[in-house]
């Protein structure tokens, strides 16, 4: 709701510049949206090895308190 208040400010103010912005806005989208999966599938790999490292100790029960 803030970037929508943001984006009816900077049309009041300079149009063009928000005009822009909401053309561009779906392409940078669709540029940085490869940057967004890869970073969700190097999270996954370090979730899957802290969840094998940590295993011994679940196993031997360290996890509970």
């Amino acid at each position: 709701m803030l970037s929508f208040m943001l984006w009816l400010v900077v049309l009041f103010v300079c149009w063009p510049l928000a005009l822009l912005a909401l053309v561009l806005y779906p392409v940078f989208w669709l540029l940085l949206l490869p940057f967004r999966l890869v970073g969700i599938g190097v999270d996954a790999v370090f979730e899957l090895l802290r969840a094998v490292v940590m295993l011994p100790a679940r196993v031997l029960g360290g996890g509970r308190r």
